[in-house]
């Protein structure tokens, strides 16, 4: 397995992928209701490469899980996103770290984490835990923090962020009608297995 920074010459397999996976982080149930995934542009995808945070696993050239990072700005447009910049703006988190002590999250020292896509064939192989720390380690010399949020009703993505992504729930807040967890972790925070 080869995990990787994703590049433009990326998009159109990013692109595809999306296409036919953006609710796969639902449980059957969950998907056509009144959850959705998210999925982004080729364009959106385009400057995500370019300039945050996009990362790829790949066996034998195809991939088989990615994860996306981004600074607060290019999330800006989105309504949920400018909801929880002002809340970051304006309350008080604070994320407990075992190597650091007790920090406080703000617009300033964490950008957005997340989706992550795991393909079925690679779920319980680790893989989840290995592209968080991957992510990390990238992010972490500019932000101390990476920050995201999960529909209340996403147990599956809920558990795999708390057990596997070392992720600690900050707040839980409404949104349009749904409830959703705001979770952050250390950039240098190891994961323990």
């Amino acid at each position: 397995m080869v995990i990787r920074l994703a590049t433009r010459t990326d998009i159109e397999a990013i692109a595809t992928l999306e296409a036919r996976e953006w609710q796969a982080e639902l449980a059957p149930g969950q998907r056509g209701g009144m959850m959705t995934g998210q999925s982004f542009s080729r364009q959106q995808l385009d400057e995500l490469i370019r300039q945050h945070w996009l990362l790829l696993a790949e066996v034998d050239g195809e991939i088989v899980g990615y994860v996306i990072a981004g600074r607060w700005s290019f999330f800006g447009d989105w309504p949920l996103y400018r909801h929880l910049l002002r809340r970051l703006e304006t309350d008080r988190f604070e994320v407990d770290c075992f190597e650091t002590g007790k920090g406080i999250v703000s617009v300033s020292n964490s950008c957005q984490y997340g989706p992550i896509w795991i393909a079925p064939s690679q779920r319980g192989t680790g893989l989840f835990a290995e592209l968080v720390a991957e992510l990390k380690a990238l992010v972490a010399p500019q932000y101390p923090y990476m920050v995201t949020f999960i529909a209340e009703e996403n147990e599956r993505s809920f558990a795999a962020h708390t057990q596997k992504g070392g992720m600690q729930v900050l707040d839980f807040f409404e949104f349009d009608g749904r409830g959703y967890y705001l979770l952050a972790v250390s950039t240098t925070q190891s994961l323990r297995g």
